[in-house]
């Protein structure tokens, strides 16, 4: 027999669903979502590298102007608690293309160009998904999924693609290649020329240029701009379209055109923001000439935190602590920025967990393409991307992996579990100038708690004070563990799917 205050519950919580429904704005988001699910947007993702939580004037900076990334804001919605899968580029990227874990595609670290490892071809990839219902791809600037042809973006989706394979500091001009050579002028380095691919799909990929340049990476921001508005503004197909513009900048080295060198008056990090935020004014114009302005989503966010050793030639976190290379809040935390007029609702902010990984199972739905058969681990986020009223993150659990397989991290929407580990960190130094590192310094963590929602810096330990959400993050830590592993206790998970392979 059903209990009178069991009955009482019911009826308050059926009066507040019908009131939920009823309400005129509630009925009108959730319509919104109905219209929008195989609606087949253009989708715009621009991915910075190592772009800071705080380089952007809607999250914070001041010190150079950035209008164009405000008017996206302005005309959009900031998501201010996105992360990606792991502070650092291969990682980051292969989640993002594949709506998974790093780990569970089997990808760590930062890929270079002694490496026989890259993006599985087995896996689906978010221009796979497009593709699939009708879309064309294109992806301009650094791939870093595997440099050899058959892990190259028009091998994974892409109609087109021209850039580099990976980082540009894997050059010979590489701060440590430099600094070695002032000492031994014979030194010749670790590092190959660096360059720069073209291909489209069904044919080899070609080098266009074998050796990059200062001079050429000064044209990289440009130049990727160029062919973004060109294929945008491509009038021979009525198809939607999928672009994947992933800049080199502000990855050091920075390199920065002669139109905005000097131009910010605080130095070459500020340069080079201004002529990434020239770029998107361009990309935004060319979507508006297209006529495509209404029926474009934009994402702009980044692969992880800045270099903080770089000192003067990296980002500014805004309190999050540390940066690139560490699961703390200003490694793997990163702004976002998502633009779609008419459906994403303008001037508003959403402080729901989200990640990369939620992307490709997105922009499925917005495409109304089937998901991959594999297993991911992204879900869909229209309702936080369209303000439905009383949506939620759809993570009650976030895994944060680094280095070879060690699981950080476990959090929550408010907690964050940190689980004993080795970090590099400037304890409080400065960082290099102009473009030369200074040394980090190794640390460990404890068994530490945080409230994030009260302090996202970090700085108190609340293990005591919530015994209950240590437990409960470590039994999510241990369904991570069994699925993904953690070389930190040296278990093999599970469900790791393994990268692809020469």
């Amino acid at each position: 027999m059903t209990s009178p205050s069991t009955l009482t519950t019911f009826a308050c919580f059926a009066g507040v669903l019908v009131s939920f429904i009823c309400s005129p704005a509630a009925a009108q988001k959730t319509s919104a979502v109905s219209e929008v699910i195989g609606s087949r947007p253009n989708v715009v993702v621009v991915f910075m590298d190592d772009m800071a939580y705080g380089d952007i004037g809607a999250f914070g900076a001041t010190e150079y102007p950035t209008p164009n990334l405000d008017a996206l804001a302005q005309g959009g919605r900031r998501f201010t608690d996105f992360v990606v899968s792991s502070a650092v580029c291969s990682a980051s990227r292969s989640a993002l293309m594949t709506g998974c874990y790093h780990r569970r595609v089997g990808l760590s670290g930062a890929l270079g160009p002694k490496s026989n490892i890259g993006l599985d071809p087995a896996e689906t990839t978010i221009a796979e998904v497009c593709k699939s219902v009708g879309y064309r791809t294109a992806c301009f600037g650094k791939w870093h999924l595997g440099h050899h042809e058959k892990f190259l973006p028009h091998n994974q989706g892409f109609d087109q693609f021209y850039g580099i394979p990976y980082s540009n500091d894997m050059w010979p001009l590489h701060p440590d290649t430099i600094r070695r050579q002032k000492k031994d002028p014979t030194d010749p380095g670790n590092w190959p020329p660096l360059p720069i691919m073209e291909a489209v799909a069904g044919s080899p990929v070609k080098i266009v240029n074998d050796n990059v340049q200062p001079a050429d990476q000064e044209q990289m921001t440009v130049e990727l701009t160029r062919r973004s508005v060109e294929f945008i503004e491509d009038k021979s197909s009525d198809d939607p379209f999928f672009l994947y513009l992933p800049h080199p900048m502000v990855h050091v080295p920075l390199y920065v055109s002669d139109r905005f060198r000097g131009k910010s008056g605080v130095g070459l990090f500020g340069d080079v923001m201004m002529e990434v935020d020239w770029s998107i004014g361009q990309i935004m114009s060319a979507i508006k000439n297209a006529g495509q302005e209404e029926n474009t989503l934009v994402v702009f966010t980044s692969d992880n935190g800045p270099w903080l050793s770089y000192g003067d030639h990296a980002g500014s976190t805004r309190g999050l602590r540390e940066g690139k290379g560490t699961m703390w809040e200003g490694g793997y935390r990163e702004p976002c920025l998502m633009h779609w007029p008419g459906t994403i609702p303008a001037g508003t902010t959403c402080d729901k967990l989200a990640s990369t990984i939620d992307l490709l199972p997105t922009i499925a739905r917005l495409a109304g393409a089937e998901l991959p058969e594999r297993t991911i681990d992204g879900k869909p986020i229209v309702d936080l991307m369209l303000d439905v009223p009383g949506a939620v993150s759809p993570h009650t659990s976030f895994a944060g992996y680094y280095g070879g397989g060690q699981l950080q991290i476990v959090r929550n929407e408010r907690f964050k579990l940190v689980f004993p580990h080795r970090y590099r960190t400037l304890n409080g130094r400065p960082g290099g100038t102009g473009g030369m590192p200074t040394d980090y310094s190794q640390q460990s963590s404890g068994f530490e708690l945080y409230d994030l929602e009260n302090d996202v810096s970090e700085t108190t330990n609340v293990m005591d004070q919530y015994p209950d959400v240590v437990v409960e993050l470590q039994a999510a830590a241990e369904q991570y563990r069994v699925q993904l592993g953690d070389s930190l206790q040296k278990r093999v998970g599970q469900d790791i799917r393994g990268p692809g392979k020469l």
